[in-house]
């Protein structure tokens, strides 16, 4: 596979129709080979930042599966360029592809923070954990540029209200100081994502994400300022990094995590074709055996919408890596409980200061 054969930096490698529009847009063999003549790139691989003016922020999550009751999500599209990640499709809502559209325009939601603050300062509204990146991590190359997540992080503090963080990148460790005063009054908790132990994986996986080792080290530093840290072994695609799950498990306990959750993966929507492109270019010999390992999670397809099984799977595949996350559990985290989140203080924080009763 030569280096024009593979956009490197990039997860997808190329951009889907999106399902909402009418009209398809596409690269011409005859523009491509032209562009090459000329010496001039048929598109730009840079990122862009597009401000967007969203009147609300704090989303309410239905879904059955997903364990979390409410989101935030300050950047939409992720840089990071996971070629598995579901949240992919939501780019379509915006008017781009789920492909390469999703890591180069990066929405930005520079309002974030003062639209959670009117949120969560509502005389309706009851304290639940609000969870940063339910979507796309708060966490990515552009939170180093505009720093959304952390003034939204000011935010929860301030109001003494109880947040979720979801991630792949060391950049959380940025805000350790503003964690550590939400820790204090058991406002906060931490959910690393760590989907290898191999680099070599992680590259072709997670392309634009922080090295394991950086984030196990950062479970680490969170763990030892006491912040509970759960850590996200997901997705678990069979052969490619399931076989590393009691690995993994041991790794993440070791650097001091309390627990962990996983997931199989599916490829709904138009990441199905996406997976499959990129697959066929990173891993040729063993693409058609992934593939069909992961329809056999799923009835014999590579997506499964039903709520109770879309994220567990089923069949023998799906049986075994529950039956290895059920020993890692027993084996590694029999003594550790990840701690609840505290809902009773924001109540007399709701003006900003403390009641004196």
């Amino acid at each position: 596979m030569s280096s024009k054969e593979f956009l490197r930096g990039r997860g997808a490698q190329n951009n889907t129709s999106n399902r909402f529009l009418r009209h398809v847009h596409e690269m011409r063999e005859d523009f491509l080979e032209f562009c090459r003549l000329e010496g001039e790139e048929a598109e730009s691989n840079k990122t862009k930042y597009i401000p967007i003016f969203p009147k609300t922020i704090v989303n309410k999550v239905d879904s059955p599966d997903v364990g979390m009751g409410y989101s935030m999500n300050p950047y939409q599209g992720c840089e990071h360029g996971c070629i598995y990640c579901y949240a992919r499709n939501t780019h379509e809502y915006w008017g781009y592809s789920a492909g390469l559209d999703f890591e180069r325009r990066i929405l930005i939601k520079e309002a974030a923070p003062k639209l959670l603050e009117t949120k969560i300062k509502h005389k309706k509204w009851k304290a639940q954990t609000i969870v940063l990146s339910g979507n796309t991590d708060c966490y990515q190359p552009a939170e180093q540029r505009f720093g959304i997540t952390r003034k939204c992080l000011e935010v929860f503090l301030k109001y003494r209200h109880p947040v979720g963080i979801i991630t792949k990148n060391a950049l959380v460790l940025r805000d350790l100081d503003i964690l550590k005063e939400l820790n204090k009054h058991q406002l906060v908790g931490v959910n690393i994502s760590v989907t290898s132990l191999s680099e070599k994986t992680r590259r072709k996986l997670e392309p634009r994400t922080a090295s394991i080792q950086k984030r196990l080290k950062t479970i680490q530093a969170l763990s030892e300022n006491n912040i509970p840290v759960n850590a996200m072994l997901a997705p678990m695609i069979p052969g490619i990094n399931s076989h590393e799950l009691l690995s993994l498990a041991k790794a993440v306990a070791d650097h001091g995590a309390l627990s962990f959750g996983l997931t199989v993966v599916r490829l709904n929507g138009a990441i199905g074709q996406l997976f499959s492109d990129w697959i066929k270019k990173t891993m040729p010999d063993r693409a058609e055996k992934v593939l069909h390992q992961i329809q056999d999670c799923h009835g014999g397809t590579l997506n499964d919408s039903r709520f109770g099984t879309r994220t567990k799977g089923e069949g023998k595949i799906a049986e075994q890596i529950h039956e290895m996350a059920h020993l890692a559990k027993k084996r590694y985290f029999k003594d550790k409980t990840f701690p609840r989140l505290n809902m009773e203080l924001h109540e007399r924080y709701k003006d900003g200061q403390m009641g004196l009763f």
